[in-house]
């Protein structure tokens, strides 16, 4: 059987909205991490066999196969395609599954996956309003087969994160705590340097904009809640933000024909879906569907990565597995780094494999809640010694 290696892992700082990255063309901030991401591996680019991207909303600068324009803006080989994926924010940790089953199956030896997204200057939903006609308000609107199987209830994450917080009983009190947790992780990572080797910076920006350093309990209680009698503020939910990031998988024999370093390899990848109109809670049965099939128990990762889409999405998915609250987003999530979209997948990756790297960790895993009501999960398992 074939393995999948991740040989080059590298991102952006995630930019705050209408902050450092919000000019960048999303082409250019992807070609800036696909440049960065050979040199590192020092890896030759014509050896590429295709350029995998998540994106959401691929409209405007987006539009138009956003990969492909990554890379022949990083000036890369012509003959390399490119492809955009789009499974909302799982789309560029489905890049990563996408690439690595390439290598698995040995269709391909090396292949690149990412995301990028610039949310300041395409705005979030983008791509769902523009051109809508009459009664088609949302991507359901005018679907007979929706409404007879649905409803005509309102599919909304604010929605689907208020009936998660409902289901669980999760306080409003318990969720600023967790968010001003993720800050503070944050802050501590960036003051301990533990980001700059997974960071190339672009045009003097040089680290996360999102961490707050003046946030508090007492300020987060201050907020008006997001749906009129709900529990959730802003606060309590990720950042819309810029950034890209990008990873290269290798098979055994791009290693060894291109004198590549294995950085960790893929254990186990896996997307599963659940209820769309709560929507943020597949994660919890993709990773009992994941758990199953390596015969893991949550107590075997060292790291853990689940995106923090909302508040209450991390803290359900730990009360039902079990998992260590301290490896969970050990440096902060995307309540304080931000979520920017289409990118976040291979950001957490990304961060998950350097984490994974400067404790000397031996299992990761990755996972997020997804529009639609889906989850990946993706497994890997660090292989080089600790830098």
């Amino acid at each position: 059987m074939n393995e999948a290696y991740i040989v080059g892992a590298v991102r952006t700082p995630i930019g705050r909205r209408n902050g450092g990255l919000a000019g960048a063309h999303p082409a250019d901030l992807g070609a800036h991490v696909l440049k960065e991401l050979m040199c590192r591996a020092d890896a030759d680019p014509s050896a590429v066999e295709d350029v995998i991207f998540g994106c959401v909303d691929t409209i405007g600068p987006q539009a138009g196969d956003i990969a492909r324009t990554c890379w022949l803006a990083a000036g890369f080989p012509e003959e390399v395609p490119g492809v955009t994926i789009d499974r909302q924010c799982g789309s560029s940790q489905q890049a990563l599954h996408f690439a690595a089953q390439a290598v698995l199956s040995g269709t391909s030896d090396l292949v690149v996956a990412g995301g990028v997204q610039n949310m300041s200057m395409v705005p979030i939903s983008s791509a769902m309003l523009a051109g809508r006609p009459l009664g088609h308000e949302t991507p359901f609107g005018g679907s007979k087969g929706w409404v007879e199987r649905y409803g005509t209830q309102e599919v909304s994450q604010f929605t689907g994160a208020e009936q998660i917080a409902a289901k669980w009983d999760i306080s409003r009190e318990k969720m600023e705590r967790y968010a001003y947790e993720s800050h503070r992780r944050a802050l501590h990572a960036i003051d301990a340097g533990y980001f700059r080797r997974e960071i190339t910076p672009y045009e003097g920006v040089t680290t996360d904009e999102g961490p707050r350093r003046d946030t508090t309990i007492e300020k987060m209680a201050g907020l008006k809640p997001l749906v009129e009698g709900g529990r959730l503020t802003a606060a309590l939910a990720s950042q819309i933000s810029d950034g890209a990031a990008a990873l290269l998988l290798a098979s055994p024999r791009a290693v060894q024909d291109h004198g590549l370093t294995p950085r960790a390899r893929v254990h186990h990848l896996s997307v599963r879906g659940a209820d769309p109109i709560m929507m943020l809670s597949a994660p919890i049965p993709a990773t009992a569907h994941a758990l199953g099939m390596t015969g893991m128990s949550i107590g075997d990762f060292d790291a853990i990565e689940i995106n923090e889409a909302f508040a209450p999405v991390v803290l359900a998915w730990i009360e039902e597995t079990g998992a260590d609250p301290a490896k969970v987003n050990p440096n902060g999530g995307a309540i304080a780094h931000g979520h920017p979209l289409g990118a976040t997948g291979a950001v957490l990756a990304v961060k998950l494999l350097h984490e994974l790297e400067r404790t000397g960790g031996r299992y990761g895993l990755q996972t997020m809640c997804e529009g639609g009501g889906q989850a990946n999960v993706t497994v890997i398992e660090r292989l080089a010694p600790s830098p």
